[in-house]
């Protein structure tokens, strides 16, 4: 009746009468393993020796020590123990006081029913035993806890995969008193060369090629590969125990943990094998994200290294020797917003004379922009490479035609302005495919406005003719623009970019108004910063005036002069 899995519980019965003594030992030998004591002392000292007794059994009035005295010193060491007095006396206040503190469970008067106190012992034998499962339930759940915790709290100090691998290694080899283990990952369910060793109370490197060697063609790793089951063998061998644990998460076989102990110790308990489970399963999901944040990082690494060639390849595209003109000044400066960009510019001098200047903007901005910029240069390039080269509208024309297809299918499209500059005729052709119209200023006027501190208004001339960006309609048709540009003369291309940066400006000191204010700097704000330029114009020193306003650069700027001197 007292039996749990075969064992018979302990049962202690403390009395000073060697009759009471003998009779409660004969009364309940059978179902328990009795430990009869003549007095309060020694049942102290044989509870220290022997440790917790499911039952204790004590009379009350004894010479040493009361009984409620005594198991009251029992209480806080052996909280689960149930607890008996035998009286023959009316202690009524003792035990009322013992029985509301816990310490006492039931008492029996004597001379005590021998069916009543079989009956009260049978009820403190199974309400020990639903405690004492109670407590291992408890046990087992805290100590689960604990080592979710601390294996969750290891995981978070790594963030490098192989970092993790490593703390996963030593953090169930130091909390399961293994004396070595080695963990492998696992890709594609077979054994990956690298290895993680976790060695017991050394500081000297364990030997990887060692650990390697003795795990490749362990049967005990090859069954757990093969079952995806934790493996424990089933004797202990000349390197002790052993225990395999896989690491799956979503059938994906992550890592095989190999545990070994001493043949001198003990081995896994069934509680330690549920355990290890348990925190495998959790180190599994840990193990997965980290593959998957360093697979994200490696594709990112890629990526950037990618995007570096293609910056570079995208920048000896722009990064032409601007020809050295006579009579002439030609400046140009481009900053994609990202690595790569959509925003391009051309200066080409065509061997009968003439200058052909380009800026374009393709919208969206990164790689598929980048992609259609080169494309666009690529045509332009061969558009006047020729040896006549077509009028600017007619070229607009020719790149529509070769890039609208490609530019519909992705939904893109391109700005651009095209010009053509005679020197000797002082001829400017221009065609605008929806781009920012070009300034055209005389610098003389300019100087003699700074000169004169502002007493005349000197506005740019704004190139307008204009038709739709390139990519919207199959046939692209606008007419070329013609003006003069003489000697002291300056033209002026950007992109959106430049135009649609944001600049502090001053507030302008009315109550509730900011100090300073951002606003678009838009074309007339871009005139302004030119006018307050000294001569000769830098563009390099403008796009840091207009940069520098921002932390953060939202759009592609490019920016493109040509002076005449």
């Amino acid at each position: 009746m007292a039996q749990g899995m075969g064992i018979k519980l302990k049962l202690m019965v403390v009395d000073d009468e060697p009759d009471n003594l003998a009779l409660l030992y004969r009364t309940f030998r059978r179902d328990f393993e009795v430990i009869a004591v003549e007095s309060a002392i020694a049942a102290l000292q044989i509870l220290e020796q022997q440790g917790e007794m499911a039952i204790i059994i004590s009379d009350q009035r004894m010479p040493e020590m009361l009984g409620t005295e005594f198991l009251s010193k029992t209480v806080d060491r052996y909280p689960d123990t149930i607890r008996i007095v035998l009286t023959g006396y009316t202690d009524v206040e003792d035990l009322v006081e013992a029985i509301n503190a816990g310490k006492v469970f039931k008492y029996i008067t004597k001379p005590w029913n021998p069916d009543q106190l079989k009956g009260v012992v049978q009820q403190a034998a199974e309400t020990y035993q639903v405690l004492k499962q109670r407590t291992n339930e408890l046990r087992r759940a805290l100590r689960r806890e604990s080592l979710f915790n601390a294996m969750t709290t290891a995981i978070r100090e790594s963030l490098a995969y192989g970092s993790i691998l490593h703390t996963v290694a030593k953090t169930l080899g130091q909390t399961f008193a293994a004396s070595h283990c080695v963990l492998r990952p696992v890709e594609s369910d077979r054994l990956m060369s690298e290895v993680f060793i976790y060695q017991k109370g050394t500081q000297e490197q364990p030997d990887g090629q060692q650990a390697l060697s003795d795990t490749q063609d362990d049967p005990l790793i090859q069954a757990t590969l093969q079952t995806r089951q934790i493996q424990m063998a089933p004797a202990v061998s000349e390197k002790g125990f052993q225990l395999v644990v896989p690491f799956v998460y979503q059938q994906e076989f992550l890592a095989v943990l190999s545990l070994y102990r001493d043949a001198i110790d003990q081995p896994w308990s069934v509680e330690d094998i549920e355990l290890i489970q348990g925190v495998a399963d959790q180190a599994a999901l840990a193990l997965s994200q980290a593959k998957l944040y360093q697979r994200t990082q490696d594709q990112a690494e890629q990526m950037r290294a990618e995007l570096a060639v293609a910056r570079q390849i995208q920048g000896n595209l722009l990064r032409q020797s601007l020809p050295d003109l006579d009579g002439m000044k030609v400046q140009a400066c481009c900053f994609p917003a990202r690595e790569v960009g959509g925003d391009f510019f051309e200066v080409y001098a065509h061997p009968q004379g003439d200058i052909w200047l380009a800026v374009g903007d393709v919208s969206g901005k990164g790689v598929p922009a980048a992609l259609f910029m080169a494309s666009a240069i690529s045509v332009l390039r061969r558009e006047l490479s020729q040896e006549s080269p077509p009028e600017p509208h007619l070229v607009m024309q020719n790149l529509n035609r070769s890039l609208s297809e490609d530019l519909v299918s992705t939904n893109c499209f391109i700005t651009m302005v095209l010009v053509r500059y005679n020197p000797s005729t002082r001829q400017l052709v221009y065609a605008n495919a929806g781009h920012i119209y070009p300034l055209v200023w005389s610098s003389r006027n300019v100087a003699a406005q700074v000169a004169a501190e502002g007493s005349s208004v000197v506005e740019p001339h704004y190139l307008k003719v204009r038709g739709v960006p390139l990519g919207i309609l199959p046939n692209w048709k606008a007419a070329s623009g013609r003006v003069e540009l003489n000697s002291g003369e300056v033209m002026l291309l950007t992109s959106d970019g430049i135009t649609e940066a944001t600049i502090a400006t001053a507030g302008n000191g009315s109550a509730g108004t900011p100090p300073t204010v951002t606003s678009m700097l838009q074309q007339a704000g871009l005139w302004q910063m030119l006018m307050q330029e000294h001569a000769p114009l830098d563009l390099s020193h403008l796009l840091s005036r207009i940069r520098s306003h921002n932390t953060i650069q939202e759009d592609d700027q490019t920016i493109l002069s040509l002076e005449v001197l």
